[in-house]
């Protein structure tokens, strides 16, 4: 099993939910956070004065995948969600040695 860790604009949210439920990904984790990259923010205007606006706001969303799917499903990921530009986010790709439903106690792909 994979996680993926997808971080993208707020706007590009619906879009990306839209997406997983196409490809059957069931359960999302999603909160709302602040970061900066490369660029380090970008510079506003506010009555002629320049400031830095260093924290921009962006959308976590996490899920667990079956390995299989991993790769085909980054790609359309990727496709659906890139703008060209700078900040368009990234995705973390971990490996889940085990998952288990507290419910009903089920391990591995049957509590996914």
């Amino acid at each position: 099993m994979r996680k993926l860790e997808i971080v993208i604009r707020p706007e590009k949210l619906e879009s990306l939910k839209a997406l997983l439920d196409e490809n059957n990904v069931n359960g999302l984790m999603i909160t709302n956070i602040m970061g900066y990259g490369h660029q380090k923010g970008h510079k506003k205007y506010y009555r002629g004065a320049e400031y830095n606006v260093n924290l921009l706001p962006k959308v976590k969303v996490e899920t667990i995948i079956h390995k299989e799917i991993a790769e085909p499903l980054i790609d359309k990921i990727v496709a659906e969600i890139q703008t060209d530009t700078y900040g368009d986010g990234k995705i973390f790709v971990y490996d889940v040695e085990d998952v288990v439903r507290i419910r009903t106690g089920e391990h591995g792909s049957d509590a996914v």
